[in-house]
């Protein structure tokens, strides 16, 4: 993330070019003095003079003016760990102004302003009351929607489309979530199969298998992810839910999601509880909450993405995502939202007097 600084690179290119600084000025059209200024960072060039001066150099303008409009997949990484450690640390005001500031900056960058939407997105929580919760999610939606119409990676395009959507749901319109999902088309294997077929083809068996392995994961974190939904259109229909319940954690087990990601099954567990509430059935609610609190009271921190010992090719494409290993947001607001899911649910208001209820939510507390 560096800034304009046309002095240094004129310095170094006149030095690769071994000409002096009269030889320059003479070339350009002005006074030594003023290459000696220019190169000291005391002014800058005139507008007009930099398409001589990168045409001499033979470079590009930017690369003159050691303009940087991109940041590195690793540049956006480390900003955005840095940045959610801050909204803990710092005012908030504070860091929203330092991300507004970056936005500025990087406005051309579509990946960052993915990533800084996301930021706003896994942070409301620290905004404030609902109506600033709704202005951080109006401003992640509206870098979504830049992201979606101006970049060129179809990939990013997508995952923002998918993101504005989100944030539609979240300010509760959902039918321009509808309009903007409609004709998408549904998830597929022929894609991943392919590739590791022409993997496999060309001898490369070891990228076969980490794709086979990456392919895997994803669709067994994405179909437990889809169980929350279950569990809400099932709860009327006890013999469903159950059936659902069983399958999804002997799937969990099977794959020892605990470990590879314990927040997909700590959203079950919550989920779970929330549909046994809902059906006046407090004990298996509370039962619920109870694996809920040891699995988040655990030993999971510090939370990673890993593989293990089925999964053992899968270390090095986990490392490859957008914000690598690391959760999206730091402990301290993690565990505390972990301890809010349940004292602050309105779901289990019915449960708060409950003794059992008490001990858990003390417990959450504690942990936060």
């Amino acid at each position: 993330m560096k800034e304009i600084n046309i002095g240094k690179v004129l310095v170094n290119k006149r030095k690769e070019k071994g000409i002096t600084q009269d030889e320059l000025a003479n070339y350009i059209g002005v006074s030594k003095a003023s290459v000696s200024k220019w190169e000291t960072g005391q002014s800058y060039p005139d507008v007009t003079f930099l398409p001589q001066l990168a045409a001499y150099f033979n470079i590009s303008i930017d690369d003159l003016m050691n303009y940087k409009p991109q940041m590195t997949k690793e540049d956006i990484r480390k900003l955005y760990h840095k940045l959610s450690a801050d909204f803990v640390s710092k005012p908030f005001v504070e860091v929203m102004d330092h991300c507004r500031t970056i936005i500025k900056k990087y406005y051309a960058c579509f990946p960052l302003l993915q990533q800084i939407g996301m930021l706003f997105l896994n942070h409301g929580m620290l905004a404030g009351d609902a109506e600033k919760r709704e202005a951080l999610i109006g401003e992640a939606k509206e870098l979504f929607v830049r992201v979606t119409r101006e970049s060129e990676n179809v990939e990013l395009a997508k995952q923002a489309l998918y993101a504005e959507s989100s944030c539609c749901m979240a300010l509760g319109d959902a039918n321009a979530a509808l309009e903007l999902l409609e004709g998408i088309s549904a998830p597929s294997l022929y894609t991943e199969t392919l590739l590791i077929a022409a993997h496999q083809m060309t001898g490369q068996t070891e990228k076969a298998k980490t794709a086979l392995q990456a392919a895997i994961y994803q669709h067994i974190v994405a179909l437990c992810g889809l169980f929350p939904s279950y569990f809400a259109l099932y709860q009327n229909d006890s013999k469903r839910y159950e059936e659902g319940l069983r399958r999804v954690s002997a799937i969990a087990d099977a794959f020892a999601i605990k470990r590879l990601h314990p927040g997909v099954l700590a959203n079950l567990y919550i989920s779970a509880a929330q549909g046994y509430a809902a059906q006046g059935n407090k004990d298996n609610a509370l039962d619920m909450l109870q694996q809920y609190t040891e699995l988040v009271t655990g030993n999971i921190y510090p939370l990673r993405l890993q593989g293990d010992d089925f999964f053992n090719l899968l270390d090095n494409w986990l490392n490859e995502l957008d914000l690598g290993t690391a959760p999206p947001r730091d402990e301290k607001t993690i565990k505390k939202s972990m301890a809010d899911t349940v004292i602050s649910n309105p779901a289990f208001s019915a449960l708060t007097a409950e003794p059992r209820f008490q001990r858990i939510a003390e417990k959450l507390e504690n942990n936060s």
